[in-house]
């Protein structure tokens, strides 16, 4: 059983983003993987991307409750990342699309050290129903919709 606490405007993020682009899942975490042993090797990344004991059935059932609306046209799990210099890192080249059209949003900045000039960054998000920086980033993201290089645009917002 999986349970999730959604960040406040979650649904409403998603539902606008599937709206403006071509979204997919990119992530550090595992798929429907089990087994692994051992502890977490120490390195240069936080916590999340150091290579971890493997759980079981983890980031697709959470996407599954996350993404209800089916805003994910596909979703890439830590068998698609790099492992660099003790990091998973989400290489976009991957993807197979336009980097001057191709955005990430992530909160830890190890995941996009390939790509920095295609991030836009969130603070981390744990349990603050308060928290308004989805929303926030709502107006970010409409005007980068229309954008024909990111690289500049985001240039621009910084």
């Amino acid at each position: 059983q999986v349970y999730v606490l959604k960040r406040p405007f979650v649904d409403e993020f998603l539902r606008r983003m599937g709206e403006l682009f071509e979204c997919v899942l990119f992530t550090a975490s595992l798929a429907k993987v089990s087994g692994g042993t051992g502890a977490a090797p120490r390195g240069p990344c936080p916590p999340r991307h150091r290579p971890v004991p493997l759980r079981p059935q983890y980031a697709d059932p959470v996407t599954d409750l996350l993404d209800q609306r089916g805003v994910f046209r596909a979703r890439l799990f830590r068998e698609s990342c790099v492992f660099h210099q003790g990091c998973y890192v989400k290489d976009l080249s991957l993807l197979g699309r336009d980097l001057h059209k191709t955005l990430i949003l992530d909160n830890s900045p190890a995941s996009y050290i390939f790509h920095p000039g295609n991030a836009v960054p969130v603070q981390s998000w744990f349990d603050d129903m308060a928290d308004t920086e989805l929303l926030n980033l709502l107006p970010v993201f409409e005007e980068l919709s229309g954008a024909e290089d990111v690289y500049a645009s985001l240039g621009q917002l910084r």
